[in-house]
């Protein structure tokens, strides 16, 4: 290949990664400037209009500097509101401000954990996510090691049919288990929805775990047992620290797939724990064309994804390459 060939093909490559983040990025902005103003402006204004003042790019200095009128266009009800569940015609603030308590409201920071807000589903979120999330890697990190370092019959095959699991659709099983839980009284906690994230979560993170933890040197374990090392320290001193970039990966994959779900949460909790997945799609099926909550609730619930693969994603990188070729 030769270099006019190479620069032909990293020039097609930055356009492409270059349409791909324009098409993501445009959305994302709309969502997040839409989620900032007023009611009336976006039923009759477009999201990008916000950059402008008076209907055009000129500025009326009788009006303010740019900034001050651009402040007028921006407000913060739209996130009091999604987070409080408050469905009035005004504004909390304003009813709350103004003497008129709203029904079922105190106006004091309890109505952040109102049942129908995005306060109390963020921390049911939360409560759901961590625990699921956790709970798998820590699993799969046991059984990873024993398949990759443990020498016993039928390891092989067990490992062949973990592999197929994964082909499994999550789908299938949700009626089974739900009469399994009916059964065993735990429909409706958080017990069922981590049992079963946990279940679906195991083959593919024993996996991707299995993979990386059998690439490691060989001469490191050696070592470490001929000074002495049980297989529990080897684990904890030795393999886990190595398998970080692994763990990192999983942890964004397993943590993503549980915050952003709905389906199983709907299943196992209904309405007894929403979970903001299940708040926001009540939003768009009770309030129509309430975009100024609908939005605030979507920003909302992509700010804890967004700060957990930034602070992880140094290691995702090489995690997921060397889980997909090690073994």
């Amino acid at each position: 290949m030769n270099a006019g060939t190479k620069g032909g093909g990293k020039v097609f490559t930055t356009i492409a990664i270059s349409v791909i983040l324009i098409l993501w990025l445009i959305p994302t902005i709309g969502l997040l400037v839409t989620s900032f103003r007023p009611v009336s402006l976006i039923n009759t204004t477009g999201w990008w209009t916000v950059f402008y003042v008076n209907n055009g790019p000129e500025i009326n200095k009788s009006e303010g500097t740019y900034l001050q009128q651009l402040g007028n266009r921006l407000t913060i009800d739209n996130y009091i509101d999604a987070l409080t569940g408050y469905r009035g015609t005004t504004t909390y603030r304003k009813d709350c401000n103004d003497g008129s308590k709203p029904l079922g409201y105190k106006c004091d920071i309890s109505d952040l954990l109102n049942p129908r807000g995005m306060g109390r589903a963020f921390l049911n979120s939360v409560v759901v996510t961590i625990p699921a999330t956790i709970l798998p890697i820590l699993f799969a990190a046991f059984a990873a090691y024993a398949f990759a370092w443990f020498d016993f019959r039928g390891r092989y095959v067990l490992f062949a049919i973990l592999v197929g699991l994964q082909v499994v659709p999550l789908q299938m099983t949700l009626v089974p288990v739900l009469r399994m839980y009916s059964a065993l009284g735990l429909n409706g906690t958080f017990l069922a929805v981590w049992l079963f994230h946990t279940g679906f979560g195991l083959p593919y993170a024993i996996y991707l775990l299995r993979n990386f933890m059998g690439g490691l040197p060989r001469e490191l374990f050696e070592s470490a047992y001929l000074d002495g090392a049980t297989h529990w320290t080897t684990f904890t001193k030795l393999v886990l620290p190595l398998t970080m970039p692994a763990v990192a990966s999983l942890g964004i994959f397993q943590f993503l797939w549980v915050w952003n779900d709905l389906l199983v949460s709907l299943v196992f909790l209904g309405g007894t724990k929403p979970v903001m997945t299940y708040q926001i799609s009540n939003m768009v099926t009770s309030m129509g064309a309430g975009w100024h909550l609908l939005t605030a609730a979507a920003f909302l619930s992509m700010i804890v994804p967004m700060i957990v693969f930034f602070s992880l994603q140094k290691y995702f990188v090489r995690g997921m390459m060397a889980g997909a070729v090690k073994g």
